[in-house]
């Protein structure tokens, strides 16, 4: 039985693998790019309109990206029996969610999420050593 907690936000995801006594840690980048789309142009008369932004080609895009960041991690949970998702924001909500629609067998070994601020590796696998201790599992 492999246990593994899941630390993801929108630029890395940390993996920590629990099996028995030893910790395997894997990293993964993702290729999510930083949108930040200014506004349009001002208009030439005072009270004039203005050119709108149109952002959905910048969203469309993010969700791509997300979809195939969550792909690669998707693809070292084959193995993985008890899974926790966690870090900040609502990336571990959305990678969830993910599991749920496309990876139902997966989706079916998640214990839990869990809403968490900036770590060091050390409280990552701290946090994750003591849920499964509380709980029962390792």
């Amino acid at each position: 039985m492999e246990n593994v907690g899941i630390w993801i936000d929108k630029k890395n995801a940390f993996l920590i693998f629990l099996k028995d006594d030893t910790v395997v840690l894997k990293q993964i980048n993702s290729e999510i790019e930083s949108y930040h789309p200014h506004g349009g142009s001002g208009p030439k008369v005072k009270g004039g309109a203005q050119d709108v932004v149109q952002d959905d080609n910048y969203l469309e895009r993010e969700k791509h990206q997300l979809k195939t960041y969550f792909k690669e991690v998707v693809q070292l949970l084959s193995e993985s029996q008890n899974i926790i998702i966690y870090g900040p924001s609502l990336i571990p909500k959305k990678f969830k969610k993910e599991l749920e629609t496309r990876y139902p067998s997966i989706h079916n070994n998640v214990l839990d999420v869990i809403t968490a601020d900036s770590m060091t590796e050390n409280q990552r696998i701290a946090l994750i050593k003591n849920y499964f201790i509380v709980h029962k599992i390792l």
